[in-house]
């Protein structure tokens, strides 16, 4: 009597993408980088809706840019519309000087975001340009107590505060901890400072012949906004190559440092002015 077994069956295993992890989405460019889109549609926002009020799109008035925000000494020293130190950086003279500032913001904050966070660019961003605004406040105040009677020009744009990102990017792109080659980190940091050199020779250089041209750069904020931005990065580690928890700490004490040096300015310069 025989019996008769079956032979054995092969191991039947279970699809490759049982083991594999699902392939993970693409995150959005807006994602990837939220503090920049986020500042240049606001900036974008606050000009749409002036030339729907009825700016012009080309050279709103005086009386349309303070009606927006824009920055002028006394309504800030003697008005105390001290808000205006932060509304003035989203206003902007016209779509010109809209598209250069969005321009230089677009492209720096793609750079300083991934080194920053977005909290960290966002920060930059309004303490640099208030810083710049102060600056800009107290040297056309003192100016115009200097030539009677006073006349108060109203200062407006991103301006500073892109001056004030490309300041950090400067002290940042130095740090050794970056995972990237050191001459594409040391190209990056070169260009960077060529873009606040030349951008600063030719806010001097419009001003000097400003009697001719009718237009004038507010180079004092510029000036004011960049050494905030070396300011705000010097306590800093980028955190891109740094432990989390150390560009954490450093970029809140940084932070809370400059609003404190931000506000003591603040009361120098309504002391200064009574």
């Amino acid at each position: 009597m025989s019996s008769y077994s079956p032979p054995p069956q092969p191991e039947v295993l279970p699809p490759a993408s049982d083991y594999m992890p699902p392939p993970r989405r693409r995150r959005p460019a807006w994602a990837q980088s939220p503090a920049t889109h986020l500042l240049v549609g606001i900036n974008c926002g606050v000009f749409l809706a002036m030339v729907a009020s009825g700016a012009s799109i080309w050279m709103p008035t005086v009386d349309q840019l303070m009606f927006w925000g824009a920055d002028r000494p006394n309504n800030v020293l003697v008005s105390g519309e001290w808000w205006r130190i932060v509304t003035a950086m989203f206003v902007h003279v016209g779509i010109l000087h809209l598209a250069t500032n969005m321009w230089c913001l677009w492209n720096l904050g793609l750079l300083a975001e991934p080194l920053m966070g977005s909290f960290g660019l966002f920060a930059a961003y309004i303490l640099t340009g208030a810083a710049g605004n102060l600056l800009s406040t107290f040297k056309n105040w003192v100016e115009a107590m200097h030539t009677p009677p006073p006349v108060f020009e109203a200062g407006a744009g991103a301006s500073g505060a892109v001056f004030g990102i490309a300041g950090a990017l400067i002290v940042l792109l130095r740090s050794k901890q970056l995972p990237v080659p050191p001459e594409e980190v040391r190209k990056l940091r070169r260009s960077v400072i060529y873009f606040a050199v030349i951008n600063l020779v030719i806010g001097l250089s419009v001003n000097f012949g400003s009697g001719f041209t009718g237009i004038e750069i507010d180079n004092s904020a510029h000036i004011g906004g960049f050494l905030c931005g070396l300011l705000f990065a010097a306590p800093m580690v980028p955190r891109i190559g740094s432990p989390r928890g150390e560009f954490r700490f450093k970029l809140r004490a940084t932070v809370g440092l400059m609003v404190l040096l931000l506000v003591l300015f603040g009361f120098f310069i309504s002391n200064f002015a009574r």
